[in-house]
């Protein structure tokens, strides 16, 4: 999911937050307190909350001793995506997430997004080639939740969006793929999607049920390694 940047001090405030108490609970706490913790003046704390409010990362109201601060829903997904950066850097693992999900039918949409010449040149151009029309839909399992979170430190591939008449397409980011060890295809994330973030969607140039004689309910594997060739973006 692609959200709005939040800067680097706004991040190590929003920790240290956490940290005194705001994630678990409501924190106590004054501006001047919370400059020291941050060994920053009262004014650049007191500037961080405002933001961190305005971005929806925290919650705030007048307590009997200063702020009443609680890190919300939304702040508490961004501490975790920090988390995960982190522990792919210092766990020291190789480039790589590995997913596994049920094979179920979608909507039927997939062949004709895929279809489109905006999107097609693009994947011919960037991901080396001409997907099969449709995708294959994969609700992931409750264990790969988090290393679905994990593609996001990984470099991608963009499409871009473009217009077509009266209609706009939205921009897509792909990550190079292995399924089922055996073909070569692609994860797409389109930036708006109707489905659910526990669902992932493959292309490839073959008919990947047919290639690996799938059916509605199999346990499929894909394999995505950030050194894949490839125009990306980090």
């Amino acid at each position: 999911m692609v959200t709005e940047d939040v800067s680097p001090a706004l991040l190590l405030t929003l920790c240290k937050l956490a940290e005194l108490g705001a994630y678990s609970g409501e924190l106590s706490i004054t501006t001047a307190d919370l400059a020291r913790s941050l060994n920053a003046s009262q004014q650049t704390a007191s500037r961080h909350l405002i933001e961190l409010q305005t971005l929806g990362l925290i919650r705030r109201a007048r307590g009997t001793r200063g702020e009443a601060i609680r890190v919300t829903a939304k702040g508490s997904e961004e501490l975790n995506r920090m988390h995960l950066r982190l522990k792919a850097i210092f766990e020291l693992k190789p480039r790589e997430v590995v997913l596994e999900g049920t094979l179920f039918s979608g909507i039927g949409e997939g062949a004709w997004y895929v279809g489109q010449s905006g999107y097609r040149g693009q994947f011919v151009e960037k991901l080396g080639f001409d997907p099969f029309p449709g995708t294959m839909n994969l609700r992931l399992r409750r264990e790969y939740e988090d290393e679905r979170r994990l593609l996001e430190t990984l470099p991608h591939i963009e499409i871009e969006g473009f217009r077509d008449g009266e209609r706009t397409f939205g921009p897509v980011i792909c990550y190079k793929a292995k399924i089922n060890d055996a073909e070569d295809g692609a994860l797409i994330s389109a930036v708006r999607t109707h489905y659910a973030g526990d669902v992932i969607e493959l292309i490839a140039p073959s008919n990947l049920r047919a290639s690996l004689d799938l059916k509605d309910g199999d346990i499929v594997k894909v394999r995505i390694i950030s050194s894949s060739p490839g125009r990306t973006s980090a």
